[in-house]
């Protein structure tokens, strides 16, 4: 009898030689940067999908503030005012200083300040207006998210994988953006605008998700991250193609890896080509 590492590898040669193909890609990046990488990518012009370590959990950091501002989205009036004082300035929080002077920020202020710069103090304070962490994970269970968990607010997200909150998977996080801002069954068609222009204008993702795009392509993203922790959701679209939902979660093998948005990038330019294999409109784009 064949062993099984020979059975899958027959199996593999002969059906799936190409998703094996770049399997062992996403493997040789791991390697390269020392890293644990999670995706789930989905292509929605035809619905082909790519996944590594898919539905294993990964600390979300800072992306679950993609979730928190569709919550507010859903349920809050944008034009409304919150106070805020000094009182509610944490780790991060640069769009929260520069308005104590005026004393209130609106709640579409504080979910772009979220959203752009991912300003802790006022995702803080956006949790506190829906009613606190327990709503946020209602909301994802709502809408199929159900491994996410969050525990704790900015900045005590948990980093460590031995505990089990503040946690999701990369397919459950991929399936949450592509039913928020693809699909249309659960914001309106102008809030679903409006969470994807706060994601266009992200700050902080430069050198991920939108470091592997090639020219003429735009993305629509969130990151997170920690020392040890660098991710990014979102989808990404040429003119000629619908939009290609990613999520992509890497944890450091080492103690502090600056190498990680690097792996993104990597992992970004990977995925298209491989969809490029069987989508007529990349045609326009060289992926080589």
């Amino acid at each position: 009898m064949l062993s099984t590492k020979v059975t899958l590898f027959i199996f593999c040669f002969i059906y799936f030689i190409g998703a094996c193909n770049a399997h062992t890609g996403v493997e040789k990046i791991e390697k390269k940067y020392n890293v644990k990488i999670g995706i789930h990518a989905i292509d929605t012009t035809n619905g082909n999908t790519f996944s590594h370590r898919q539905d294993e959990q990964f600390p979300f950091q800072s992306t679950f503030k993609f979730l928190v501002c569709a919550a507010i989205l859903k349920n809050i009036r944008l034009d409304e005012k919150v106070k805020i004082s000094a009182s509610d300035i944490v780790f991060w929080s640069p769009i929260i200083r520069l308005n104590l002077k005026k004393g209130y920020m609106t709640i579409a202020e504080l979910c772009a300040a979220a959203m752009s710069y991912s300003d802790n103090g006022a995702t803080n304070l956006l949790i506190k207006k829906l009613g606190g962490i327990k709503k946020i994970n209602s909301f994802a269970k709502l809408i199929g998210n159900t491994s996410f968990y969050l525990k704790n607010i900015e900045p005590y997200l948990n980093s460590d994988l031995k505990k089990k909150h503040d946690i999701s998977t990369p397919q459950d996080m991929a399936k949450s953006v592509k039913k928020l801002i693809v699909d249309n069954t659960i914001l309106t068609p102008k809030h679903k605008k409006m969470l994807i222009a706060w994601m266009l204008n992200n700050t902080t993702g430069y050198k991920k998700i939108r470091s592997g795009l090639p020219l003429g392509w735009h993305a629509a993203e969130k990151t997170g991250g920690s020392s040890t922790i660098s991710n990014d959701i979102g989808i990404v679209w040429s003119p000629a193609c619908k939009p290609i939902v990613i999520a992509i979660y890497t944890i450091s093998n080492t103690k502090s890896n600056k190498q990680q948005p690097k792996s993104i990038a990597a992992i970004t330019k990977l995925l298209l080509h491989e969809f490029s294999k069987s989508n007529a409109c990349y045609d326009i784009t060289a992926f080589k």
